[in-house]
């Protein structure tokens, strides 16, 4: 079986490698519809139009390529939509916010596993559960994050920055291949494998965070104008 982004993209023909399948193309149609009749419809059409980048555009392809593209790719999906959408439908209680650290966590690197994500590039309904359950799980954990008390919201944005920098570094200090799905596939782009996947880990450690930091920045300037009106 293929990957559903098809296979490995040369750098020659990457710029046609736009993926217009119908049915995604219905899915993100519908999800502007309902990003439009929202509370936040700016947030949530961002959320979208982020989707379309990740699925649409040819990072789809390119990400059967690069690991390192993957990882963007991937970065787009739990550390930019989600926490767009978790503010355009924001939830009014915190839904267990330590179980859905741990759920988006081992979601993340559940699929990291190397034989799991070799498996999810292999054929359609593996790779779009992969998707479907960083995108859920990680709506999840940002909306209990900006619903949770303010010293809460703060705790959980430090730990997801250091879960996606742990991760980012376990894959940037790997010294052979991990991914059985990339071998041959970086060498067009004049990259040997492990200095792709090595790319992908400095993705994920630095520009990785940043989400979570602007988080931890946000909520503790929450919690520090509550205190001082408090007192």
């Amino acid at each position: 079986m293929t990957s559903y982004c098809g296979a490995p993209p040369d750098p020659v023909d990457l710029m046609s490698r736009w993926n217009l399948d119908p049915v995604l193309l219905l899915a993100l149609g519908g999800g502007a519809v309902l990003a439009w009749r929202s509370r936040h419809p700016g947030l949530a059409l961002a959320a979208v139009g982020v989707l379309a980048v990740a699925f649409v555009s040819p990072l789809c392809a390119l990400s059967v390529s690069l690991f390192s593209a993957r990882a963007v790719h991937h970065l787009l999906i739990v550390a930019v939509a989600a926490p767009l959408l978790a503010m355009a439908f924001p939830s009014r209680r915190a839904a267990l916010p330590g179980l859905a650290f741990v759920v988006a966590t081992a979601v993340l690197w559940g699929w990291h596993i190397p034989s799991f994500y070799d498996a999810a590039l292999a054929g359609t309904v593996l790779y779009w559960l992969m998707q479907i359950t960083l995108l859920a799980s990680a709506f999840w954990f940002w909306q209990a994050m900006f619903a949770a008390p303010s010293v809460t919201g703060v705790l959980m944005a430090i730990l997801g920055m250091a879960q996606m920098g742990m991760l980012g570094a376990l894959l940037t200090f790997a010294t052979t291949p991990l991914y059985a799905a990339h071998i041959g596939t970086t060498l067009p782009w004049g990259l040997e494998q492990v200095v792709d996947q090595q790319l992908a880990g400095l993705v994920m450690w630095v520009p990785g965070i940043v989400p979570y930091a602007l988080a931890v920045t946000v909520l503790a300037r929450r919690t520090w104008a509550r205190a001082t009106a408090a007192a």
